[in-house]
């Protein structure tokens, strides 16, 4: 069977494409990108000639049966965005799962990410982070992810238009307050990369006096968690252990799922699953490893 690459590329600079990248660009029979033009300049770059063909958020559904015309035939085909990895943010889910269901390889091969560099760059503190993209540009659902994201435990990464960026800010100040940390990362890896480090209120006023141009990615610190709320997670925690356990989820798996679903420490999650079973008469989780 043929194989789809999801290749990642350079989100500025391009010598930061993969080795492994360039030879796949070289050794298959079709490239699928956003912008032709665009990937051109990548491919010109390494050398590379495969026929380009264009896959956007417009023709995704078109395109698909073509690709799978050409991959039942044995041909391997590699799928770019226009910048960093695709699918992150970036149409081909759609393709993805049609190239799965015909019986074919996906294959991803890593490379830069604009979520990830500005990320380990921030300098903001914790481990997990949620990635939300673009927020939706008005009404209640962009509303409703501000509200979570000031409230949410770990670091948030968002994607921006320069133009509506000190909105943005404006926003995150309101519902996060003006003292929550931030870090602006904009033109990453490019010539003018520039990263501003401090509080959503100076970011705000920052880049309304400095209109930013380029990509930009934004990182918000993570909330901090007051003894009332710590009372609500734990109350939360309490109960999806209780329906977990119900549900019959064995201890050790229902202590994972609360960590994961409630970004909580595995010895906090194994603690309350160990309580809640000791609450109701029966034995007692395992302890975690490691």
């Amino acid at each position: 069977m043929a194989t789809l690459y999801l290749i990642s590329t350079p989100i500025g600079n391009l010598d930061d494409l993969t080795i492994r990248a360039s030879a796949t660009l070289h050794s298959v029979s079709h490239v699928l990108a956003e912008d032709t033009r665009r990937t051109r300049i990548l491919l010109d770059h390494i050398g590379a000639r495969p026929p380009l063909t264009s896959l956007h958020a417009h023709n995704e559904a078109q395109r698909t049966p073509l690709v799978l015309s050409w991959m039942a035939a044995g041909e391997d085909v590699a799928l770019v965005s226009d910048a960093g990895t695709p699918l992150v943010s970036d149409p081909g889910a759609r393709l993805v799962a049609a190239v799965l269901a015909a019986g074919h390889d996906v294959t991803p091969v890593p490379g830069p990410s604009a979520v990830l560099a500005a990320l380990v760059a921030s300098g903001l503190p914790g481990q997990r982070f949620t990635f939300f993209g673009f927020l939706p540009r008005r009404g209640g659902e962009r509303r409703a992810l501000l509200e979570r994201i000031a409230v949410t435990p770990e670091r948030v990464v968002l994607y921006e238009s320069p133009e509506r960026l000190v909105r943005l800010l404006n926003e995150l100040t309101d519902v996060c307050g003006p003292e929550r940390h931030t870090a602006v990362a904009r033109e990453l890896t490019k010539v003018h990369e520039e990263f501003f480090r401090g509080t959503l209120a100076d970011a705000a006023d920052y880049y309304r006096e400095r209109p930013p141009r380029g990509e930009v990615t934004v990182v918000v610190a993570p909330a901090e968690r007051s003894t009332e709320g710590e009372a609500v997670v734990e109350a939360e925690a309490r109960a999806l252990a209780r329906r977990l356990r119900a549900e019959g989820m064995a201890p050790s798996r229902a202590a994972r799922a609360l960590a994961e679903r409630l970004a909580l420490s595995r010895n906090r999650a194994y603690r309350i699953v160990h309580e809640v079973e000791c609450d109701e008469g029966g034995g007692s989780a395992s302890t975690p490893e490691g």
